[in-house]
């Protein structure tokens, strides 16, 4: 058997319960089509007008609280697309029997998250309450679908479900504080969204490293298995939640960066599991890009540490993009890569177009965060760092669109 053959059979399974509906357009065929369709435009249209905000060619006072405005939305606003993605793709296939999510109900879905965008960057026009309701029923909407895994009586991937339900609750909290219904800073309810991200990544590449990796080494052949360990995901989700939390009640306490440091630890540790008792998988390129989102995840916790037990350095949060522009951000283009190729009937593999779209957006990470040790080129830090951080999302347009527009290349339905 080919490993043509072999996708086809592992994809086969997965598709049974595709609905019956007529005249489904393509690119409406399946979740993660439409999302990634208008997610990698997003991306750099935000970049876009971001930089005409800031810059002040655009004037929106963002109710006069830019800073604050711009970090919901880089983590909320593609959190929402991307949730969706994800658990409109990958909840058919952990819960067999459960009926994908295509044509007309895909297209309301995607509308009501569009709906959410144009409210948010029309906040100063529309209102808080208009914004606060589009996007909270987004969510809302992806917690409903995702309800098998909550009351699934095994609890086999609860963990992804309850972890949406706290980040439903962080953003309600989050509209409610900026509403003045609560007396808490925006920004600190945005630092604890961040952890609870970062834990939802944590377990959501659990199971992208045991479907990804073990599907390419069956295709390589390489007779081994992969198992991501859940003791080294569960320590690092601790080590992140306490951190988390002391930040938010004791952000100059000196623990805090002792936790930091055990934190950035902890995640490292879990790239462990890529090393296999009887064969090697550490040149297939797929483990070295899924590998770097745990390495930029422990770098920023392990530098915010430091920073924190360094009363001289003044970088907190220029090392947090690590965790954001680096670890958010890779996992987000490493989810796009890998479901775009594999649920599209084809065979998972890297390319020049690849290895540049993860390079330029570590490349990114990096620029922004040190800007601390260098802070007369700040300015120009900022810029290249924007300019990094837009390239992978071109070069995804120009691989992976071709994909999304097109039929299943091995004729499954979806």
């Amino acid at each position: 058997m080919n490993s043509q053959e072999k996708q086809q059979l592992r994809a086969a399974k997965h598709y049974v319960y595709y609905p019956e509906e007529g005249n489904i357009p393509t690119y409406l065929a399946y979740g993660f089509r439409p999302v990634f369709l208008l997610l990698a435009p997003y991306m750099l249209v935000t970049i876009l007008l971001w930089g005409l905000v800031w810059t002040g060619v655009i004037r929106l006072p963002f109710l006069n609280d830019i800073l604050t405005w711009h970090i919901y939305e880089l983590l909320f606003g593609v959190l929402t697309a991307g949730t969706m993605a994800f658990f409109t793709t990958g909840l058919p296939e952990l819960f067999p029997g459960m009926v994908p999510l295509v044509g007309r109900r895909l297209w309301f879905l995607l509308l009501l998250w569009v709906a959410g965008r144009v409210s948010f960057w029309t906040i100063d026009y529309t209102g808080l309450l208009l914004t606060a309701i589009l996007n909270l029923a987004m969510l809302a909407w992806v917690i409903w679908y995702a309800r098998d895994a909550l009351l699934d009586k095994l609890q086999r991937h609860a963990s992804l479900a309850y972890t949406l339900l706290v980040l439903f609750g962080i953003e309600a909290w989050f509209f409610a504080a900026k509403g003045g219904l609560v007396a808490t800073s925006g920004f600190k309810i945005l630092k604890v969204a961040l952890g609870a991200i970062v834990v939802l990544i944590l377990f959501t590449l659990r199971r992208v490293n045991m479907e990804a990796i073990n599907g390419i080494m069956e295709d390589e052949e390489i007779d081994d298995v992969y198992i991501a360990r859940p003791p080294s995901t569960n320590l690092a989700v601790f080590a992140v939640t306490v951190f988390t939390i002391v930040e938010f009640f004791f952000p100059n306490n000196s623990t805090l960066g002792w936790l930091g440091l055990a934190a950035g630890a902890s995640i490292l540790g879990i790239t462990s599991d890529y090393l296999l008792k009887d064969e090697s998988i550490l040149h297939l390129p797929y483990v070295w890009y899924l590998s770097s989102i745990f390495f930029m995840l422990g770098i920023g916790y392990g530098l915010m540490g430091w920073d924190l037990l360094n009363p001289s350095i003044d970088g907190l949060n220029h090392f947090r993009h690590f965790v954001t522009v680096g670890g958010v951000g890779l996992s987000y283009l490493m989810i796009m890569l890998i479901v775009s190729q594999v649920h599209t009937g084809r065979i998972l593999k890297a390319s020049i177009s690849t290895h540049l779209m993860v390079l330029f957006l570590l490349l990114a990470a990096v620029l922004r965060g040190v800007i601390p040790f260098f802070p007369a080129y700040s300015k120009g830090l900022y810029f290249w760092s924007s300019i990094a951080w837009t390239l992978p999302f071109i070069l995804y347009i120009k691989t992976c669109f071709r994909y999304l527009w097109t039929p299943r290349a091995d004729g499954i339905a979806g």
